[in-house]
């Protein structure tokens, strides 16, 4: 008898502890919604129209009463089976549930909204590295699936290494660097089935041009083959120069549905412009070779000196890339007339920063820089994208399959401009003063505006995690960190109390967030849940560019680590700028 009490008592316990609370709407959506009705009982459209205005502070232009209208429609369709009512308008349930959805209520706009009739240096641009790698860089396969993945992430540059086939006859894709321990043994994909892949699915989320980087490692006769093979596979896609020199490129809506090529021109063709221009853009040397120990000599990987041109392959290179040939400051400070790409890696742009910064941000008014990830990185991990930023780097490239904080800062980032993969660079990274001079990423910076946040509460967690994921015994104990990215002087870490035994925590506190620079902050949310004697759960993320955040209240959608959307779980929250 004392066992079954006993177990009676327990399964009370536990059942008490897992029972589900609904979510309940915070004061101040209860408030608003009094205050934007007659009598606080119903919200019909031209009142949903005001509370969007006046309270959130979207654009009056905008928000017409035909849009509030519809937008009062898609709530109700949605919460009649729910509702005993017909009445057209909105109930205070009602507009909780408008409030704390994510597609109805997203925290930054989702349409193009940027400029994009600038030159396209005028952009960051969402770059991957080694886009061909399932995993490390060492030993993993070689597929156009992550390339697919990239792509349809929304991802507008895409990174080869090609190099020719065991038989010398063909061309592959494959990481073929030598690391200090060993060369990599990861395994080839075929040339030409990544280029049908990136025809296939290029444009499937932006319709803005995509760039593909070769590492080039061919001979000459598998350059004319590469030639070949990009001109039947993407046709009148390609977008070449009419001539060696292009003063300014053009935008990306020019360049829409166009197919760019970057990457070294053939080394001969280098050399015969040696002695014309002194200050160009130097040998061909692969940029990922700094990181390695294959040197820059006269002889291609197959020891035959190079002695023709292939003249179809220089003629699809649309932006020449390269490395400094009289040093970096000397290749910073060149005023040649054609647009070029120089590579750093994460080392190299830190020293460069250091030594000479501004030189770096004027290098890319004009030029494109491209960041990749050090040598060492064999995990595919990535590196802060904040610093090459903040210089005006226009191509951060990132290894997509390396997934943590760093990668959701670049996923962040590129959530602006409707996800299409071009941000234009703030004004202050373009613009020259008086006196010729440029930005000065060292300078000391007032604060220009507050960043005001209320995290409200959650919910959601119970349907996408199973009962007993966080907890054993109980429901989780949840907190959210803040984190501030951006210059270095708006850096800041805040974090919520820990709500215990909650689905659906409640936390109702005020943080704020002074901004110097503004334009290139980027906000990490990231739910965990506490424990004692473990490291804390993680319960979902997401990264919001500041210069997009609306204000008012808004529904936060979390992601899982690798940045995939969680069905359910989401936050509510309000932004306000001081």
């Amino acid at each position: 008898m004392t066992s079954v009490h006993h177990n009676y008592k327990m399964f009370m316990f536990f059942n008490r502890k897992f029972k589900m609370t609904e979510a309940q709407p915070p004061a101040d959506v209860c408030a608003a919604f009094s205050n934007f009705t007659d009598n606080g009982t119903y919200m019909n459209a031209a009142q949903l129209r005001r509370f969007l205005v006046e309270f959130q502070a979207d654009d009056a232009a905008a928000i017409t009463d035909a849009v509030a209208a519809g937008v009062l429609d898609r709530i109700l369709q949605r919460r009649r089976h729910l509702s005993k009512f017909t009445k057209q308008a909105l109930t205070l349930e009602d507009f909780f549930f408008y409030l704390f959805s994510n597609d109805l209520n997203a925290p930054i706009d989702e349409q193009v909204h940027h400029d994009m009739t600038a030159p396209l240096q005028h952009y960051f641009i969402y770059t991957g590295h080694n886009s061909y790698l399932t995993g490390n860089q060492l030993n993993s396969d070689c597929s156009d699936v992550p390339i697919i993945k990239a792509l349809q992430r929304g991802v507008r540059v895409i990174e080869l290494d090609i190099w020719p086939n065991s038989a010398k006859d063909d061309i592959n894709v494959l990481h073929g660097r030598k690391f200090d321990c060993c060369r990599t043994l990861t395994t080839p994909v075929p040339l030409i089935k990544c280029l049908m892949s990136i025809r296939e699915h290029a444009f499937v989320t932006s319709p803005y041009p995509l760039i593909i980087t070769l590492e080039d490692h061919l001979t000459p006769d598998l350059q004319a083959k590469a030639a070949t093979i990009l001109m039947e596979v993407f046709g009148e896609m390609l977008y070449t120069l009419d001539s060696d020199h292009l003063d300014v490129f053009p935008s990306p809506e020019e360049l829409k549905y166009r197919i760019i090529i970057s990457t070294k021109p053939p080394k001969e063709y280098l050399e015969a412009k040696e002695g014309k221009d002194k200050e160009d853009i130097s040998t061909g040397s692969s940029e990922d070779e700094t990181q390695s120990n294959d040197s820059d000599n006269d002889e291609y990987v197959d020891g035959k000196s190079s002695q023709q041109a292939a003249p179809e392959y220089k003629r699809l290179i649309a932006i020449h890339a390269g490395k400094p040939k009289d040093g970096l400051r000397s290749a910073l400070r060149s005023t040649i007339d054609k647009v070029r790409r120089l590579s750093l890696s994460e080392q190299s742009l830190e020293k460069a920063v250091t030594n000479y910064g501004v030189d770096v941000v004027r290098f890319t008014q004009r030029n494109f820089l491209r960041i990749y990830p050090k040598g060492t990185r064999i995990r595919s991990s990535n590196y802060n994208p904040l610093v090459a930023w903040m210089h005006g780097a226009q191509l951060v490239a990132f290894n997509m399959q390396g997934y943590g904080k760093s990668l959701w800062l670049m996923h962040g980032m590129y959530r602006c401009n409707g996800g299409c993969g071009y941000v234009k660079k703030p004004d202050f990274l373009l613009k020259k003063g008086p006196n010729n001079e440029v930005f000065d990423p060292e300078a000391s910076l007032p604060v220009k505006k507050t960043l005001k946040v209320k995290v409200y509460m959650g919910d959601g967690w119970r349907l996408d995690f199973k009962k007993t994921h966080f907890d054993t015994f109980s429901p989780p104990d949840f907190y959210v960190k803040l984190r501030l990215i951006g210059a270095p002087a708006d850096y800041a870490k805040k974090k919520t109390k820990v709500i215990e035994d909650d689905w659906v925590p409640v936390w109702d506190e005020e943080f704020e967030f002074p901004l110097k620079v503004p334009e290139l902050a980027l906000f990490q949310i990231e739910v965990r849940e506490y424990d004692v004697s473990e490291k804390d759960d993680f319960g979902g993320q997401t990264c919001l560019p500041v210069s997009e955040l609306k204000c008012g209240i808004r529904s936060i959608q979390l992601f899982d680590k690798k940045g995939e959307k969680l069905p359910s779980a989401r936050l509510l929250m309000k932004f306000q700028f001081a």
